[in-house]
Formats: structure tokens, sequence, C-alpha cells
């Protein structure tokens, strides 16, 4: 299968409004609320699997003037001390901090100290989409476009395509292009044509 799809434009800018939170509500509602000042911390951790949104929320967060560090897990002894750093600096100085990693954060064989300040905000395990959930975003995603989306192709894509939503999402905004450059409705068989003529990546 092709790594991407024809003209597939890259996917909105990761946002709170385009976050599919799924079992995940309590999380962005929280963040969102420190964010806002509306809370009684500034620091937030999240850690779950890849591909359940904490690169989005990393990014959403962000663009609103958080600091932000991601995937601590991979953080050399360097990185951990200027994080630490960073931590201490922000607690002191003001400012929000919202960090991830795979695991929380006295699991993942961090300095003592930093994990210990980790721990310290709201911590957050964010549960990937289900497969039912990814369908139910597809389906909306093709209503806000006008889409006919039959549920043979969304079961077709959550089968056979990269199970990540922004790819999915892209996917099916190539696909509706592709039905109407070919005037055809969208239908399996139009999408395998489609992967088809996909140019390699």
């Amino acid at each position: 299968m092709k790594q991407l799809l024809l003209n597939i434009q890259p996917p909105a800018a990761p946002g709170f409004d385009n976050f599919i939170a799924g079992q995940n509500h309590e999380a962005l509602n929280s963040l969102r609320m420190v964010l806002a000042g509306q809370a009684t911390t500034r620091f937030v951790f999240l850690w779950g699997t890849p591909g359940s949104g904490k690169t989005h929320l990393l990014l959403a967060a962000q663009a609103m003037g958080a600091h932000i560090a991601d995937d601590v897990h991979t953080l050399d002894e360097e990185s951990q001390i200027l994080l630490f750093d960073t931590f201490n600096h922000i607690k002191a100085e003001g400012g929000v901090l919202v960090t991830a990693g795979n695991h929380a954060p006295t699991q993942m064989g961090l300095r003592d100290d930093l994990a210990t300040r980790l721990a310290w905000g709201l911590v957050y395990q964010l549960q990937p989409l289900s497969d039912d959930e990814k369908a139910d975003a597809l389906r909306a995603h093709a209503r806000n476009r006008g889409m006919k989306l039959p549920d043979e192709v969304i079961a077709y894509c959550l089968k056979y395509l990269r199970r990540d939503l922004p790819t999915l999402m892209a996917v099916m905004d190539a696909l509706d292009r592709w039905s109407l450059t070919t005037k055809k409705p969208v239908t399996v068989p139009l999408l395998k044509n489609m992967l088809q003529l996909a140019p390699e990546h």
C-alpha cells in the first residue's frame, strides 16, 4: 500500500478544536483550563501509546503560549537537566509547561528529581481512539465536506491503510477530490483505483 496518496494536503494545524477527544475529554478540558489560568497548577503531563494524541495536544498548547517537551522518555542526561531547570524557572517566573512521554513520569527511568517534578502537576493517560470512534470521526469529516462516505470504504481504510487519524482524514480529502475529478461516487473500487495511481513517497 502506498505511503501517501496523490496530492494529499498536509493536515490542518493541531488545535483543541480539531482534536477528536474520544475518551480523553477530561484531559482536554483540564488542559484548556490550565492554559486559561483557571487551574491550581501550571504543569500537565500526558502519556500513552503512539497515536493517542499526545503530540497533537502539545502542539495545540504551544500555539497557546505553553512551553512543551515531547517524548521525554528519550531525553539524555543533559536534556533531562535542562527540562528540570525549565520546570523550576516556570514554577518561579510563571508560564505553563506541558510534557509527554510513553509512560507515567516515574516509570520511564528518568532522573528522580525530574520524574518527581513531572508528577507534581496533572497527569493524564491518553486513550487511543477505538475503530468505532475513528469511523465516527471520518463520517463527521465527510459530512462537513458534503461527501457521501459508505461504511465499506471506512472499513477498508481502517483495515488496510495507516490508522492514525490525520492520515485517514487526508485520505478522505484526497478521495473526495478524486471522486469529483472522475465524476464517480465514493466506493471501495474508486479508493483502490486512487491508491494504484498514487506516486511513491
